[in-house]
């Protein structure tokens, strides 16, 4: 490979170093947003995302909750604590007591943020037992793990979950279909000097 050659491929390297490592530097940081939601039962779901970006804040979260009912009830302040589905979810120390609330969060670290919505507490109804018995065949079927919509929805809308490899991939294609052209035109240009 001649000296020419050697600095294109360096030139593309570099490039291609700082287009990938550029969306990682500047994912963390700067205002954070607050998803805020009932969980079905007695507590509250409190996403915290990069408003930016949408990527999950990895870093702790300091947050309080407090509520209001429509009869006059207040609950809190009550601190958030990590809960163990995810990164950035957090949720209420203690549990909300039945009823309609108005919620509302605070957080303060890494940024200071503030969402109030309407939440209804209160225990799940179980569900009815089935009043058909199964067949030889439903009863074979092997049965999955119910999902629960939101956590489906989180999987689906999360940006980060396919946006960056996708990105990474279709920057990678480019840089080696470029890498590939140029190589055919050196090589083109070399036949053409040596047979002169």
């Amino acid at each position: 490979m001649n000296k020419a050659a050697a600095h294109v491929v360096t030139v593309l390297l570099a490039g291609l170093a700082l287009v990938l490592g550029a969306p990682a530097a500047s994912a963390h940081g700067g205002p954070i947003e607050l998803e805020v939601t009932g969980d079905g039962a007695d507590n509250v779901n409190v996403l915290v995302t990069y408003k930016k970006d949408g990527h999950p804040v990895t870093e702790i979260v300091e947050a309080t909750l407090t509520a209001t009912s429509a009869d006059g009830r207040s609950f809190g302040p009550v601190p958030l604590r990590s809960a163990p589905e995810g990164q950035n979810l957090y949720r209420a120390a203690e549990p909300l007591p039945s009823g309609e609330w108005r919620v509302t969060v605070k957080a303060t670290e890494p940024a200071k943020a503030k969402k109030t919505v309407k939440v209804t507490a209160g225990e799940i109804a179980s569900a009815p037992a089935p009043t058909q018995t199964p067949t030889p065949t439903q009863a074979q079927a092997p049965t999955k793990a119910p999902t629960s919509g939101k956590a489906a929805a989180a999987v689906v809308d999360d940006p980060g979950a396919t946006g960056a490899p996708l990105k990474i991939g279709i920057i990678v294609f480019v840089a080696l279909a470029a890498l590939t052209a140029w190589i055919a035109l050196a090589r083109r240009h070399h036949r053409a000097v040596t047979r002169r």
